[in-house]
């Protein structure tokens, strides 16, 4: 089986400039950024990571601004964070080079049994298995796994197959058949081949080997224990402008959605179950007199298990300076800070559409 897998993945592995030089940094920015995102909106973030960010000491000592609106738009903006707190460990503890070791990796923020076995085995040809999304989905249909694979039993049965998919014996050198091909063949099938829907069972280089496929239960595995159930959510965002045409933002604060991000003023519940509620909620947040006007645009996104609709307003408001964390700031300004991925999607639509400031603080569409 292993044989198989590795030959297939010789001639259908893609080209991912991570594979090109697989160095235990470039391997942990790549994996780290793949985490619940699709290759093909990585790459492009990939390179100009890389380029701005070669090595984990230039990561250390990247400005936080700078860093989160590098990683806008990949979402999970948690990750950058914990990229950046473990490469100031690295740093500190491990003269700026990524520790080999199975237990240091361990240690860094953000990373965890999997994440470190393929970093180390990717990059290392350490032999230590992987269990993630794609492979967990190939080994369940490989085994014709019908227990829900989120259970503590069925992932230590997953892990332990990984395991005995590595060979015994490799040389460290041995890219080619050692772990390092093992690992990501695995993955690739995942991705190319054994896909959540419609596998492609008949050029499968498994296929001989997989109970799933004999049995025609493909459809049927993986098992989870329980389907997300989504939830409808309207929130409400508010557009203000000062006499000098700059918007109204914040940099969102630590512990909230999209903590450390700027964005427009926006709440939903439980702070604002309607525009009355939010209207309150807004003025009590940048004080003076507030009033809001008509309704610009509706945005639709979705956050973990959130259908939300978001119902943008013209405001005005009349005051002073407002209080911190509120300020006003041009449009350029805003684009080289990092902003939610709403906010960021609003200013680029108030931008192609065109406003014109109102003289009294709002902003109104161009006529």
């Amino acid at each position: 089986m292993r044989a198989r897998l590795v030959d297939w993945f010789a001639s259908a592995a893609r080209d991912l400039p991570w594979r090109e030089q697989p160095t235990p940094y470039r391997v942990w920015v790549s994996e780290i950024m793949c985490q619940q995102t699709q290759i093909a909106t990585v790459l492009p973030y990939f390179q100009r990571f890389i380029e701005k960010y070669p090595d984990a000491t230039a990561l250390a000592e990247a400005n936080e601004n700078e860093l989160m609106r590098m990683w806008e738009g990949l979402g999970y903006y948690r990750r950058a964070r914990s990229m950046q707190a473990a490469a100031k460990h690295i740093v500190a503890e491990h003269g700026g080079e990524f520790p080999l070791q199975y237990e240091d990796a361990l240690s860094l923020p953000g990373i965890g049994r999997y994440t470190a076995g393929a970093i180390l085995s990717i990059s290392s040809n350490q032999r230590l298995p992987i269990l993630e999304g794609n492979t967990l989905r190939v080994f369940s249909r490989l085994i014709g796994l019908k227990a829900p694979v989120d259970e503590k039993q069925s992932q230590a049965l997953l892990w332990s197959f990984a395991e005995k998919l590595l060979p015994r014996k490799t040389a460290v050198s041995d890219r080619q058949t050692g772990p390092a091909a093992v690992n990501q063949a695995a993955m690739e099938l995942g991705a190319l081949i054994c896909t959540p829907r419609d596998p492609k069972c008949l050029i499968c280089p498994l296929a001989k080997s997989c109970v799933a496929y004999a049995r025609g239960w493909q459809s049927e595995i993986p098992v989870k224990s329980a389907k997300i159930i989504y939830e409808s959510r309207t929130e409400y965002a508010a557009v203000i402008r000062d006499s000098a045409g700059r918007w109204l933002v914040r940099q969102i604060p630590p512990g909230a959605r999209f903590a450390g991000m700027w964005d427009f003023p926006k709440a939903g519940p439980p702070e604002a179950q309607d525009l009355t509620e939010f209207t309150g909620w807004l003025s009590d947040q940048v004080g003076g007199s507030l009033k809001i006007g008509q309704h610009l645009l509706s945005m639709k996104h979705a956050v973990t298990k959130y259908r939300i609709t978001l119902q943008v307003h013209q405001a005005v408001r009349h005051g002073p300076k407002p209080p911190a964390p509120w300020s006003f700031h041009t449009a350029d300004e805003l684009t080289h800070l990092p902003m939610s991925t709403t906010g960021r999607r609003l200013l680029n639509r108030l931008r192609n559409q065109g406003t014109v400031r109102t003289g009294k603080g709002g902003v109104a569409p161009e006529e």
